[in-house]
């Protein structure tokens, strides 16, 4: 490969970037709109000129997250990112509920619940979707009512969810619905309202926009009610304490708006991608069922994920075995094993198309995954089975 010059590495050609679901590529809307941001130095806390200024973009960019969103402005509270909403979600609204978390869902929502709460788990079928009939099953159980947590699309899998039917039985029930909505956000239209959810997570990074930004919405037309997880000097309504990145959330508003008014169909990129790894020797996890338009799960059968990763990494391909928040480790796949697919948990890799995929970034791919395959090119000598 040629060296590659700028924040490359020497020795490799700029690399093929499909690791989207950990994390998007800036979109230039963001980016402009956090520089503009970057140039206030008021506090958007502070009564004089300056802090009236920096709390009229905050200001602007929460009435833009709650528009696209469907919630009214009081009811998008801003976070650090689509963990910290998760939890503040959980915790804040939860109390005295019993958690009801789909077996699939990210581990920010797996480990959120306060210590001592009651949990349990919400089984998928094969395709990756949860159980319609042992969710009403869990919803009919004694005891306090229920708070559910499901994600709108797997993070790994790019598998949707029926949320029509979840929020009717929720409706039912009583139970709050709370909807994990960090890959699809920016992804696709996602409307509170219309999804029937109570609270809904979405994170900036995941749709183009810059780290450290995230925002937690709630259903309603009035201010919601919200326990904080830390209090700090009482910002966002006193429901999340701490001085709001203004640069970082009003790139999450651009990106988000970035990504609705301009939206790009990547499944027929990710459909090419998928044959031809099939092609190869690979099994699509979760293909039956509707997903994400930009999102492949591809199990090698006695390849191990690592070791496929290292290789196309040396190939200068970028993709993950699902969650980027594992402490940089390859595991073996909850997701996946969720879905009954066995061995195969630890044999996939997840392919995520960024907004600005290129054809020849997918032929780059493809090229590589048979090398791989195959065992062949960058880096053959590794070990790649069980």
């Amino acid at each position: 490969m040629n060296e590659k010059t700028g924040d490359g590495v020497k020795g490799f050609s700029k690399p093929i970037y499909l690791d989207a679901n950990a994390t998007e590529p800036l979109r230039p809307a963001a980016r402009a709109a956090m520089l503009e941001a970057a140039e206030l130095t008021g506090n958007p806390s502070s009564v004089h000129h300056a802090g009236r200024h920096a709390r009229a973009v905050l200001e602007a960019a929460r009435n833009t997250v709650a528009a696209r969103l469907g919630v009214a402005p009081l009811n998008c509270v801003f976070t650090s990112g689509g963990t910290e909403a998760n939890v503040l979600a959980m915790h804040g609204l939860g109390q005295g509920r019993r958690f009801l978390v789909g077996r699939t869902e990210h581990d920010a929502v797996r480990k959120g619940a306060p210590d001592g709460a009651d949990v349990a788990w919400l089984e998928v079928d094969s395709h990756g979707q949860v159980r319609l009939d042992l969710l009403e099953a869990a919803l009919h159980a004694p005891g306090a009512p229920a708070f559910v947590c499901l994600m709108l699309a797997n993070n790994e899998t790019g598998v949707l969810h029926p949320m029509a039917e979840v929020a009717r039985l929720c409706r039912q029930h009583g139970a709050h619905l709370h909807v994990d909505a960090v890959q699809a956000a920016g992804r696709m239209d996602v409307n509170v309202e219309d999804l029937g959810a109570d609270s809904l997570a979405c994170s900036g990074h995941k749709m183009g926009g810059p780290k450290g930004a995230g925002a937690l919405v709630l259903r309603g037309p009035a201010p919601r009610p919200l326990a904080p997880l830390f209090e700090g000097g009482g910002q966002e309504q006193g429901r999340r304490g701490g001085t709001q990145p203004l640069p970082a959330i009003a790139g999450l508003a651009a990106a988000l708006c970035d990504g609705l008014d301009n939206p790009r169909d990547l499944a027929p990129l990710r459909n090419r991608l998928e044959q031809a790894a099939r092609a190869a020797g690979a099994v699509v996890c979760g293909a039956v069922a509707p997903r994400l338009g930009n999102t492949a799960s591809l199990a090698l059968p006695g390849r191990r994920a690592q070791g496929q990763l290292m290789r196309l990494d040396l190939d200068g391909v970028c993709v993950s075995a699902g969650s980027a928040c594992s402490s940089g480790k390859v595991a073996f796949s909850h997701v996946l094993d969720a879905m009954g697919l066995g061995e195969l948990a630890g044999q996939a890799i997840r392919v995520s198309l960024p907004w600005d995929v290129s054809e020849a970034d997918v032929a780059g791919f493809v090229q590589g995954y048979a090398r791989m395959a195959a065992g062949t090119g960058a880096g053959a000598g590794l070990a790649l089975a069980r």
